[in-house]
Protein backbone atom coordinates (compact mmCIF):
# COMPACT_ATOMS: atom_id res chain seq x y z
CA UNK A 1 0.00 0.00 0.00
CA UNK A 2 1.30 3.27 -1.07
CA UNK A 3 2.25 6.23 1.53
CA UNK A 4 0.63 9.26 0.68
CA UNK A 5 2.34 12.37 1.14
CA UNK A 6 2.57 14.09 4.67
CA UNK A 7 0.95 16.83 6.85
CA UNK A 8 -2.42 16.11 5.18
CA UNK A 9 -4.31 19.35 6.74
CA UNK A 10 -7.87 18.89 5.79
CA UNK A 11 -10.50 15.87 6.85
CA UNK A 12 -11.46 13.34 4.26
CA UNK A 13 -14.19 10.97 3.83
CA UNK A 14 -15.51 8.91 0.90
CA UNK A 15 -17.95 10.12 -1.41
CA UNK A 16 -20.15 7.93 -4.51
CA UNK A 17 -19.64 10.13 -7.43
CA UNK A 18 -19.89 9.74 -11.30
CA UNK A 19 -22.65 7.17 -10.82
CA UNK A 20 -20.33 4.25 -9.79
CA UNK A 21 -17.07 5.62 -8.23
CA UNK A 22 -16.64 5.86 -4.53
CA UNK A 23 -13.91 7.66 -4.04
CA UNK A 24 -11.94 9.82 -0.88
CA UNK A 25 -12.62 13.62 -1.38
CA UNK A 26 -12.14 16.52 1.16
CA UNK A 27 -15.11 17.35 3.58
CA UNK A 28 -14.52 21.02 3.48
CA UNK A 29 -14.68 22.53 -0.63
CA UNK A 30 -16.03 25.03 -2.72
CA UNK A 31 -19.58 23.34 -4.52
CA UNK A 32 -17.62 25.29 -7.75
CA UNK A 33 -15.41 27.63 -9.60
CA UNK A 34 -17.91 30.29 -9.53
CA UNK A 35 -18.59 30.20 -5.71
CA UNK A 36 -14.57 29.78 -5.19
CA UNK A 37 -14.50 33.35 -7.50
CA UNK A 38 -17.73 34.20 -4.90
CA UNK A 39 -15.81 33.46 -1.77
CA UNK A 40 -12.59 35.43 -2.54
CA UNK A 41 -15.14 38.49 -3.96
CA UNK A 42 -16.88 38.16 -0.38
CA UNK A 43 -13.58 37.87 2.06
CA UNK A 44 -11.12 39.80 -0.27
CA UNK A 45 -13.00 42.18 -3.02
CA UNK A 46 -9.67 44.64 -2.65
CA UNK A 47 -7.01 42.15 -3.09
CA UNK A 48 -4.99 41.81 -6.23
CA UNK A 49 -6.86 38.96 -8.53
CA UNK A 50 -4.32 39.37 -11.59
CA UNK A 51 -1.64 41.97 -13.02
CA UNK A 52 -1.05 42.15 -16.50
CA UNK A 53 1.30 44.72 -17.43
CA UNK A 54 0.73 48.07 -15.94
CA UNK A 55 -3.09 46.77 -15.46
CA UNK A 56 -3.93 45.78 -12.08
CA UNK A 57 -6.71 44.34 -10.76
CA UNK A 58 -8.69 43.44 -7.95
CA UNK A 59 -11.42 41.10 -7.20
CA UNK A 60 -14.17 43.07 -7.00
CA UNK A 61 -13.13 44.55 -10.50
CA UNK A 62 -13.03 40.65 -11.93
CA UNK A 63 -16.24 39.56 -10.48
CA UNK A 64 -17.65 42.19 -11.96
CA UNK A 65 -16.37 41.93 -15.32
CA UNK A 66 -16.83 38.05 -15.31
CA UNK A 67 -20.61 38.82 -14.56
CA UNK A 68 -21.05 41.29 -17.34
CA UNK A 69 -19.49 39.39 -19.61
CA UNK A 70 -21.73 36.47 -18.61
CA UNK A 71 -24.40 38.29 -18.38
CA UNK A 72 -23.43 39.57 -22.19
CA UNK A 73 -23.13 36.09 -23.23
CA UNK A 74 -26.79 35.20 -22.12
CA UNK A 75 -28.24 38.03 -23.92
CA UNK A 76 -26.74 36.60 -27.19
CA UNK A 77 -28.28 33.43 -26.58
CA UNK A 78 -25.39 31.57 -24.75
CA UNK A 79 -27.13 29.24 -21.92
CA UNK A 80 -25.60 26.78 -19.10
CA UNK A 81 -23.50 24.49 -20.24
CA UNK A 82 -22.88 25.24 -23.95
CA UNK A 83 -19.16 26.15 -24.83
CA UNK A 84 -16.87 28.78 -25.23
CA UNK A 85 -13.80 28.83 -26.48
CA UNK A 86 -10.60 30.79 -25.94
CA UNK A 87 -8.14 30.65 -28.20
CA UNK A 88 -5.80 33.01 -26.29
CA UNK A 89 -2.44 34.16 -25.08
CA UNK A 90 -2.02 34.88 -21.25
CA UNK A 91 -3.95 38.51 -20.97
CA UNK A 92 -6.41 40.13 -19.04
CA UNK A 93 -8.77 38.97 -22.33
CA UNK A 94 -8.78 35.50 -21.40
CA UNK A 95 -9.46 35.67 -17.41
CA UNK A 96 -12.57 38.06 -18.21
CA UNK A 97 -13.76 35.06 -20.85
CA UNK A 98 -12.69 32.42 -18.53
CA UNK A 99 -14.52 33.59 -15.94
CA UNK A 100 -17.23 35.35 -17.50
CA UNK A 101 -17.98 31.44 -19.07
CA UNK A 102 -17.55 29.78 -16.03
CA UNK A 103 -20.29 32.66 -13.91
CA UNK A 104 -23.27 31.86 -16.81
CA UNK A 105 -22.64 28.06 -15.85
CA UNK A 106 -21.03 27.84 -19.34
CA UNK A 107 -18.11 25.47 -20.31
CA UNK A 108 -14.66 27.09 -20.91
CA UNK A 109 -12.68 25.87 -23.41
CA UNK A 110 -9.20 27.01 -23.64
CA UNK A 111 -7.20 26.47 -26.40
CA UNK A 112 -3.25 27.00 -26.43
CA UNK A 113 -2.33 30.28 -29.00
CA UNK A 114 -0.04 28.30 -30.59
CA UNK A 115 -2.87 25.40 -32.01
CA UNK A 116 -2.25 25.52 -35.80
CA UNK A 117 -5.48 25.56 -37.86
CA UNK A 118 -5.93 21.82 -38.15
CA UNK A 119 -5.97 21.02 -34.68
CA UNK A 120 -8.24 24.26 -34.15
CA UNK A 121 -10.64 23.27 -36.71
CA UNK A 122 -10.98 19.95 -35.16
CA UNK A 123 -11.56 21.34 -31.67
CA UNK A 124 -14.25 23.27 -32.96
CA UNK A 125 -15.96 20.55 -34.75
CA UNK A 126 -15.70 18.35 -31.90
CA UNK A 127 -16.91 20.59 -28.80
CA UNK A 128 -19.07 23.10 -31.30
CA UNK A 129 -18.49 26.17 -29.44
CA UNK A 130 -21.73 28.89 -28.96
CA UNK A 131 -18.89 31.47 -28.49
CA UNK A 132 -15.26 31.83 -29.86
CA UNK A 133 -12.69 34.26 -28.26
CA UNK A 134 -9.65 35.07 -30.13
CA UNK A 135 -6.57 38.08 -30.79
CA UNK A 136 -6.65 39.80 -34.02
CA UNK A 137 -3.59 37.77 -35.41
CA UNK A 138 -4.98 34.37 -34.39
CA UNK A 139 -8.22 35.14 -36.49
CA UNK A 140 -6.80 33.91 -39.90
CA UNK A 141 -5.97 30.79 -38.26
CA UNK A 142 -8.41 30.08 -36.68
CA UNK A 143 -10.64 30.63 -39.94
CA UNK A 144 -8.67 28.84 -42.53
CA UNK A 145 -11.07 25.56 -41.23
CA UNK A 146 -14.29 24.59 -42.45
CA UNK A 147 -15.67 24.45 -38.81
CA UNK A 148 -13.80 28.16 -38.33
CA UNK A 149 -15.79 29.48 -41.57
CA UNK A 150 -18.73 28.53 -40.24
CA UNK A 151 -17.97 29.56 -36.76
CA UNK A 152 -21.08 32.02 -35.33
CA UNK A 153 -20.43 34.09 -32.59
CA UNK A 154 -16.70 35.35 -32.75
CA UNK A 155 -14.95 37.83 -30.50
CA UNK A 156 -11.75 39.53 -31.00
CA UNK A 157 -9.50 41.42 -28.79
CA UNK A 158 -7.67 44.14 -29.09
CA UNK A 159 -7.69 46.28 -32.32
CA UNK A 160 -10.56 44.67 -34.98
CA UNK A 161 -8.88 46.78 -37.88
CA UNK A 162 -7.91 43.89 -39.18
CA UNK A 163 -10.18 41.63 -38.26
CA UNK A 164 -12.59 40.04 -40.65
CA UNK A 165 -16.23 40.99 -40.85
CA UNK A 166 -18.28 39.17 -39.15
CA UNK A 167 -16.05 39.25 -35.86
CA UNK A 168 -16.87 41.43 -33.15
CA UNK A 169 -14.88 43.49 -30.18
CA UNK A 170 -14.07 41.48 -27.03
CA UNK A 171 -15.01 44.87 -25.68
CA UNK A 172 -18.53 44.48 -26.13
CA UNK A 173 -18.96 41.69 -23.72
CA UNK A 174 -17.60 43.67 -21.28
CA UNK A 175 -19.45 46.63 -21.71
CA UNK A 176 -22.65 47.76 -19.28
CA UNK A 177 -25.23 44.61 -19.48
CA UNK A 178 -28.40 44.69 -19.56
CA UNK A 179 -28.79 41.77 -16.70
CA UNK A 180 -26.28 41.17 -14.37
CA UNK A 181 -28.07 39.16 -11.59
CA UNK A 182 -26.30 36.71 -9.85
CA UNK A 183 -26.50 33.36 -12.36
CA UNK A 184 -27.19 29.61 -11.15
CA UNK A 185 -25.06 27.87 -9.52
CA UNK A 186 -23.75 24.42 -11.44
CA UNK A 187 -23.57 21.14 -9.39
CA UNK A 188 -20.30 19.73 -8.80
CA UNK A 189 -20.29 16.97 -11.37
CA UNK A 190 -21.38 19.28 -14.07
CA UNK A 191 -18.44 19.73 -16.59
CA UNK A 192 -16.19 23.20 -16.01
CA UNK A 193 -13.40 22.97 -18.75
CA UNK A 194 -12.69 21.26 -21.57
CA UNK A 195 -8.56 20.88 -22.41
CA UNK A 196 -7.69 18.93 -24.92
CA UNK A 197 -4.81 16.50 -24.88
CA UNK A 198 -1.83 17.34 -26.68
CA UNK A 199 -2.03 14.53 -29.48
CA UNK A 200 1.06 12.93 -29.68
CA UNK A 201 -0.24 9.46 -29.81
CA UNK A 202 -3.51 10.26 -31.78
CA UNK A 203 -6.21 12.78 -32.35
CA UNK A 204 -6.79 15.32 -29.41
CA UNK A 205 -9.27 13.99 -26.18
CA UNK A 206 -11.65 16.90 -24.85
CA UNK A 207 -10.83 15.89 -20.95
CA UNK A 208 -13.98 17.09 -19.40
CA UNK A 209 -12.91 18.68 -16.05
CA UNK A 210 -15.96 19.33 -13.71
CA UNK A 211 -16.56 21.58 -10.77
CA UNK A 212 -15.66 18.84 -8.43
CA UNK A 213 -12.17 17.56 -9.92
CA UNK A 214 -11.02 20.98 -9.46
CA UNK A 215 -12.10 22.16 -6.56
CA UNK A 216 -10.32 19.30 -5.02
CA UNK A 217 -7.27 20.08 -7.18
CA UNK A 218 -7.11 23.80 -5.65
CA UNK A 219 -7.48 21.92 -2.17
CA UNK A 220 -4.77 19.52 -2.93
CA UNK A 221 -2.86 22.40 -3.79
CA UNK A 222 -3.08 24.46 -0.72
CA UNK A 223 -2.17 20.84 1.75
CA UNK A 224 1.34 19.86 -0.70
CA UNK A 225 2.72 23.63 -1.42
CA UNK A 226 1.34 25.05 2.15
CA UNK A 227 0.19 27.65 0.41
CA UNK A 228 -1.11 30.64 2.30
CA UNK A 229 -3.83 33.33 1.83
CA UNK A 230 -2.45 36.02 -0.27
CA UNK A 231 0.11 33.78 -2.37
CA UNK A 232 1.31 35.89 -5.46
CA UNK A 233 2.67 33.47 -8.28
CA UNK A 234 3.80 34.46 -11.99
CA UNK A 235 2.07 32.40 -14.96
CA UNK A 236 4.87 32.23 -17.33
CA UNK A 237 3.35 28.63 -18.95
CA UNK A 238 0.52 29.05 -20.60
CA UNK A 239 -3.06 29.92 -19.05
CA UNK A 240 -4.86 26.81 -21.50
CA UNK A 241 -2.65 24.14 -20.02
CA UNK A 242 -3.81 22.23 -17.31
CA UNK A 243 -0.48 23.40 -15.07
CA UNK A 244 -1.11 26.97 -15.26
CA UNK A 245 -4.66 26.80 -15.43
CA UNK A 246 -5.21 24.53 -12.52
CA UNK A 247 -2.33 24.88 -10.26
CA UNK A 248 -1.66 28.87 -10.67
CA UNK A 249 -4.99 30.66 -11.72
CA UNK A 250 -7.48 28.40 -10.42
CA UNK A 251 -5.36 28.24 -7.32
CA UNK A 252 -4.67 31.59 -6.71
CA UNK A 253 -8.40 32.13 -6.52
CA UNK A 254 -9.13 29.83 -4.21
CA UNK A 255 -6.28 31.44 -1.90
CA UNK A 256 -7.56 34.83 -2.42
CA UNK A 257 -3.64 35.45 -4.05
CA UNK A 258 -3.18 37.41 -7.33
CA UNK A 259 -1.52 35.62 -10.65
CA UNK A 260 0.34 37.60 -12.74
CA UNK A 261 0.73 37.09 -16.36
CA UNK A 262 3.07 36.90 -18.48
CA UNK A 263 2.34 36.84 -22.56
CA UNK A 264 5.47 34.64 -23.06
CA UNK A 265 8.15 33.57 -20.71
CA UNK A 266 11.49 35.29 -20.78
CA UNK A 267 13.96 34.00 -18.24
CA UNK A 268 15.52 38.00 -17.63
CA UNK A 269 11.76 39.46 -17.33
CA UNK A 270 10.47 36.03 -15.28
CA UNK A 271 13.03 37.19 -13.02
CA UNK A 272 12.65 40.80 -12.55
CA UNK A 273 8.84 40.26 -12.62
CA UNK A 274 9.42 37.46 -9.43
CA UNK A 275 11.78 40.52 -7.92
CA UNK A 276 9.33 42.84 -8.51
CA UNK A 277 5.90 41.62 -7.91
CA UNK A 278 7.10 40.13 -4.68
CA UNK A 279 6.27 36.15 -6.23
CA UNK A 280 5.88 33.44 -3.73
CA UNK A 281 5.29 30.46 -5.25
CA UNK A 282 5.38 29.02 -9.23
CA UNK A 283 5.03 26.24 -11.23
CA UNK A 284 8.00 25.79 -14.56
CA UNK A 285 9.36 22.67 -16.47
CA UNK A 286 13.22 22.38 -15.45
CA UNK A 287 14.47 23.75 -18.59
CA UNK A 288 12.86 27.17 -17.04
CA UNK A 289 14.37 26.77 -13.92
CA UNK A 290 17.78 26.19 -15.47
CA UNK A 291 17.38 29.42 -17.74
CA UNK A 292 16.37 31.41 -14.66
CA UNK A 293 19.52 30.66 -12.94
CA UNK A 294 21.54 31.39 -16.22
CA UNK A 295 20.23 35.00 -16.37
CA UNK A 296 22.79 37.58 -15.62
CA UNK A 297 20.47 39.67 -13.34
CA UNK A 298 19.53 36.33 -11.28
CA UNK A 299 22.37 37.58 -8.87
CA UNK A 300 21.20 41.43 -8.44
CA UNK A 301 17.27 40.98 -7.78
CA UNK A 302 16.14 40.46 -4.75
CA UNK A 303 13.78 36.63 -4.62
CA UNK A 304 13.97 36.44 -0.72
CA UNK A 305 9.86 36.47 -1.00
CA UNK A 306 10.01 32.95 -3.62
CA UNK A 307 8.97 29.86 -1.23
CA UNK A 308 8.27 27.40 -3.22
CA UNK A 309 9.04 26.26 -6.75
CA UNK A 310 7.39 23.39 -8.27
CA UNK A 311 8.54 21.39 -11.44
CA UNK A 312 7.52 18.20 -13.35
CA UNK A 313 7.11 16.70 -16.52
CA UNK A 314 11.32 16.07 -16.72
CA UNK A 315 13.47 15.59 -14.41
CA UNK A 316 15.09 18.10 -12.49
CA UNK A 317 19.18 18.25 -12.68
CA UNK A 318 21.06 17.69 -9.23
CA UNK A 319 23.18 20.65 -10.69
CA UNK A 320 20.31 23.00 -10.53
CA UNK A 321 18.88 21.71 -7.32
CA UNK A 322 21.97 22.69 -5.88
CA UNK A 323 23.06 25.82 -7.38
CA UNK A 324 18.91 26.62 -6.14
CA UNK A 325 20.19 26.00 -2.67
CA UNK A 326 23.43 27.91 -2.98
CA UNK A 327 21.42 31.04 -4.18
CA UNK A 328 17.95 30.71 -2.55
CA UNK A 329 18.47 28.65 0.35
CA UNK A 330 14.86 29.80 2.01
CA UNK A 331 13.28 27.66 -1.65
CA UNK A 332 11.45 24.53 -2.10
CA UNK A 333 12.31 22.90 -4.68
CA UNK A 334 9.23 19.97 -5.24
CA UNK A 335 8.82 17.80 -8.42
CA UNK A 336 5.32 17.01 -8.76
CA UNK A 337 3.53 14.30 -11.33
CA UNK A 338 0.21 14.94 -12.92
CA UNK A 339 -2.16 14.83 -16.47
CA UNK A 340 -4.61 16.92 -17.59
CA UNK A 341 -6.84 13.23 -16.83
CA UNK A 342 -6.00 13.82 -13.63
CA UNK A 343 -6.37 17.51 -13.17
CA UNK A 344 -3.29 18.57 -10.81
CA UNK A 345 -0.58 16.58 -9.10
CA UNK A 346 -1.54 13.13 -7.85
CA UNK A 347 2.34 12.72 -6.44
CA UNK A 348 4.43 14.93 -4.68
CA UNK A 349 7.81 14.74 -3.11
CA UNK A 350 8.61 16.08 0.35
CA UNK A 351 10.91 19.27 0.00
CA UNK A 352 13.74 17.59 2.26
CA UNK A 353 13.49 14.49 0.13
CA UNK A 354 14.19 15.79 -3.22
CA UNK A 355 17.99 15.52 -3.69
CA UNK A 356 17.89 11.91 -2.18
CA UNK A 357 15.62 10.49 -4.39
CA UNK A 358 16.04 12.39 -7.46
CA UNK A 359 14.28 9.97 -9.66
CA UNK A 360 11.31 9.73 -7.91
CA UNK A 361 8.03 11.73 -8.64
CA UNK A 362 6.89 11.58 -4.65
CA UNK A 363 4.31 10.30 -2.21
CA UNK A 364 0.46 9.59 -3.55
CA UNK A 365 -1.26 12.61 -2.98
CA UNK A 366 -4.11 12.82 -0.34
CA UNK A 367 -7.28 11.55 -1.39
CA UNK A 368 -5.68 10.11 -4.50
CA UNK A 369 -5.04 6.43 -5.47
CA UNK A 370 -2.28 4.54 -7.32
CA UNK A 371 -2.19 1.13 -8.59
CA UNK A 372 0.58 -0.64 -10.48
CA UNK A 373 -0.89 -3.05 -12.95
CA UNK A 374 0.01 -5.59 -15.55
CA UNK A 375 -1.16 -6.15 -19.00
CA UNK A 376 -3.75 -8.20 -17.85
CA UNK A 377 -4.94 -5.95 -15.31
CA UNK A 378 -3.35 -7.36 -12.23
CA UNK A 379 -1.34 -5.61 -9.29
CA UNK A 380 1.89 -6.36 -9.63
CA UNK A 381 4.21 -6.68 -5.91
CA UNK A 382 5.71 -3.48 -4.10
CA UNK A 383 8.25 -2.86 -6.14
CA UNK A 384 7.50 -4.11 -9.72
CA UNK A 385 7.08 -2.15 -12.53
CA UNK A 386 3.87 -2.06 -14.82
CA UNK A 387 1.70 0.67 -15.62
CA UNK A 388 0.34 3.33 -13.38
CA UNK A 389 -3.72 3.47 -12.79
CA UNK A 390 -5.00 6.95 -11.10
CA UNK A 391 -8.26 7.18 -9.35
CA UNK A 392 -9.64 10.29 -7.13
CA UNK A 393 -11.61 12.84 -7.11
CA UNK A 394 -9.22 14.74 -9.25
CA UNK A 395 -9.52 11.77 -12.08
CA UNK A 396 -11.91 13.42 -14.65
CA UNK A 397 -15.04 11.17 -15.91
CA UNK A 398 -13.94 11.13 -19.48
CA UNK A 399 -13.72 12.24 -22.70
CA UNK A 400 -15.95 14.68 -24.36
CA UNK A 401 -18.58 13.04 -26.69
CA UNK A 402 -15.87 10.57 -26.81
CA UNK A 403 -17.57 6.96 -24.93
CA UNK A 404 -15.08 4.50 -26.86
CA UNK A 405 -12.04 6.39 -25.67
CA UNK A 406 -13.34 6.74 -22.21
CA UNK A 407 -14.05 3.38 -21.65
CA UNK A 408 -10.75 2.58 -23.26
CA UNK A 409 -8.83 5.09 -21.25
CA UNK A 410 -11.17 4.27 -17.71
CA UNK A 411 -11.80 1.51 -15.76
CA UNK A 412 -13.68 1.50 -12.29
CA UNK A 413 -12.99 4.67 -11.95
CA UNK A 414 -9.29 4.43 -12.49
CA UNK A 415 -7.40 6.62 -15.13
CA UNK A 416 -4.88 3.97 -17.46
CA UNK A 417 -1.81 6.01 -17.61
CA UNK A 418 -0.03 4.87 -20.07
CA UNK A 419 2.96 5.78 -17.58
CA UNK A 420 5.18 2.55 -16.70
CA UNK A 421 6.14 2.56 -12.92
CA UNK A 422 6.80 1.47 -9.51
CA UNK A 423 6.12 2.26 -6.33
CA UNK A 424 8.62 0.91 -3.33
CA UNK A 425 7.93 -0.07 -0.05
CA UNK A 426 8.39 3.79 1.29
CA UNK A 427 5.30 4.51 -0.83
CA UNK A 428 7.81 6.98 -3.00
CA UNK A 429 6.58 6.42 -7.00
CA UNK A 430 9.10 5.92 -9.90
CA UNK A 431 8.21 6.38 -13.37
CA UNK A 432 10.55 4.59 -15.99
CA UNK A 433 8.63 5.08 -19.60
CA UNK A 434 5.61 5.84 -21.28
CA UNK A 435 4.21 2.04 -22.41
CA UNK A 436 4.63 3.06 -25.61
CA UNK A 437 8.11 4.84 -25.37
CA UNK A 438 10.17 1.84 -24.73
CA UNK A 439 12.87 0.93 -26.86
CA UNK A 440 14.08 -2.76 -27.27
CA UNK A 441 17.66 -3.65 -28.09
CA UNK A 442 18.87 -6.62 -28.86
CA UNK A 443 16.18 -8.27 -26.79
CA UNK A 444 16.81 -5.80 -23.66
CA UNK A 445 13.99 -3.24 -22.22
CA UNK A 446 15.17 -0.11 -22.11
CA UNK A 447 12.66 2.59 -21.01
CA UNK A 448 13.81 6.28 -22.67
CA UNK A 449 12.92 8.02 -19.76
CA UNK A 450 15.71 6.59 -17.69
CA UNK A 451 18.21 7.56 -20.21
CA UNK A 452 17.08 11.00 -20.75
CA UNK A 453 17.36 11.39 -17.21
CA UNK A 454 20.80 10.32 -16.90
CA UNK A 455 21.57 12.91 -19.81
CA UNK A 456 19.71 16.36 -18.54
CA UNK A 457 21.87 15.52 -15.23
CA UNK A 458 24.62 16.96 -17.43
CA UNK A 459 25.60 20.54 -16.19
CA UNK A 460 25.37 21.41 -20.31
CA UNK A 461 22.33 19.98 -20.89
CA UNK A 462 19.19 21.57 -21.42
CA UNK A 463 16.77 19.19 -22.83
CA UNK A 464 16.89 15.49 -24.13
CA UNK A 465 14.98 13.45 -25.71
CA UNK A 466 15.48 9.61 -26.75
CA UNK A 467 13.80 7.64 -29.24
CA UNK A 468 14.43 4.30 -30.96
CA UNK A 469 15.96 3.84 -34.75
CA UNK A 470 15.32 1.16 -36.56
CA UNK A 471 18.37 -1.70 -35.99
CA UNK A 472 18.32 -4.53 -39.11
CA UNK A 473 20.42 -6.78 -36.42
CA UNK A 474 19.67 -5.37 -32.85
CA UNK A 475 16.13 -4.24 -33.85
CA UNK A 476 16.73 -0.90 -32.34
CA UNK A 477 19.26 1.58 -31.51
CA UNK A 478 19.14 4.38 -29.27
CA UNK A 479 19.24 7.87 -30.73
CA UNK A 480 19.45 10.66 -28.28
CA UNK A 481 18.83 14.46 -29.31
CA UNK A 482 20.10 17.09 -26.68
CA UNK A 483 19.69 20.49 -26.40
CA UNK A 484 22.67 22.64 -25.54
CA UNK A 485 24.04 25.90 -25.20
CA UNK A 486 28.03 24.87 -24.74
CA UNK A 487 29.48 24.85 -28.14
CA UNK A 488 32.10 23.19 -26.52
CA UNK A 489 30.58 19.97 -26.08
CA UNK A 490 30.42 16.87 -28.23
CA UNK A 491 28.34 14.11 -28.88
CA UNK A 492 30.92 11.40 -27.13
CA UNK A 493 31.02 13.86 -24.10
CA UNK A 494 27.74 12.68 -23.80
CA UNK A 495 28.44 8.76 -24.27
CA UNK A 496 31.33 8.94 -21.68
CA UNK A 497 28.91 10.74 -19.26
CA UNK A 498 26.50 7.88 -19.46
CA UNK A 499 28.76 4.86 -19.73
CA UNK A 500 29.58 6.11 -16.06
CA UNK A 501 25.71 5.57 -15.14
CA UNK A 502 24.02 3.49 -17.07
CA UNK A 503 24.57 -0.07 -18.06
CA UNK A 504 26.21 -0.47 -21.59
CA UNK A 505 23.15 -1.39 -23.66
CA UNK A 506 21.70 1.85 -22.57
CA UNK A 507 23.99 4.06 -24.33
CA UNK A 508 22.99 5.85 -26.72
CA UNK A 509 24.33 4.56 -30.17
CA UNK A 510 23.67 8.17 -31.97
CA UNK A 511 23.55 11.64 -29.98
CA UNK A 512 22.53 14.39 -31.77
CA UNK A 513 23.46 18.19 -30.43
CA UNK A 514 21.00 21.23 -31.16
CA UNK A 515 21.93 24.54 -30.12
CA UNK A 516 18.16 25.27 -30.56
CA UNK A 517 15.26 23.79 -28.38
CA UNK A 518 13.62 20.53 -29.22
CA UNK A 519 10.29 20.52 -30.83
CA UNK A 520 7.78 21.02 -28.61
CA UNK A 521 3.19 21.14 -29.16
CA UNK A 522 1.09 23.61 -28.44
CA UNK A 523 1.23 22.40 -24.60
CA UNK A 524 4.44 22.15 -24.48
CA UNK A 525 4.98 18.47 -24.45
CA UNK A 526 8.44 17.51 -26.83
CA UNK A 527 7.17 15.99 -29.55
CA UNK A 528 9.14 12.84 -30.46
CA UNK A 529 7.48 12.21 -33.88
CA UNK A 530 9.40 15.06 -35.39
CA UNK A 531 12.32 13.76 -34.28
CA UNK A 532 12.03 10.54 -35.69
CA UNK A 533 10.99 12.59 -38.95
CA UNK A 534 14.29 14.15 -38.60
CA UNK A 535 16.01 11.07 -38.03
CA UNK A 536 14.44 9.04 -41.31
CA UNK A 537 15.36 12.24 -43.18
CA UNK A 538 18.95 12.20 -42.09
Amino acid sequence: MSQTFPNTRFAVRHEQHFNNRVVSCFSERHASVQAMLQAALSLSPDSEAFVCDDLRVTYRELGERAATVAANLRHRGVQPGDRVMLVLRNGPEFMYGLFGALWLGAIAVPVNAREQSPGLGYIMADCTPAVLVTEPDLLARVRNSEAGKQQQNVFVSGDLADAEHGAEAFQDLLDSATDSRPLAQPAEEDTAVILYTSGTTGRPKGAMQTHLNICHTVVLWHNCLELEEGERTILAVPGSHVTGLMAMVFSMVNMKGCTILMREFEPGRFNELAAKERMTSTVLVPAMYKLCLMRANFDQLDLSAWRVGVYGGAPMPESTILEFGERLPHLKLMNAYGATETCTMVTAIPPEQQLARLDSIGLVAPTAKILVMDDQGREVATGETGELWISGPVVIPGYWQDPERTAENFVAGYWRSGDIGAIDAEGYVRIFDRKKDMVIRGGYNIYTIEVENAITYHAAVTECAVIGQEDPVLGEKLHAFVFTTDEALTAEDIRDYCRERLADYKIPDFVTLSYEPLPRNANGKLVKRELRDTETRG
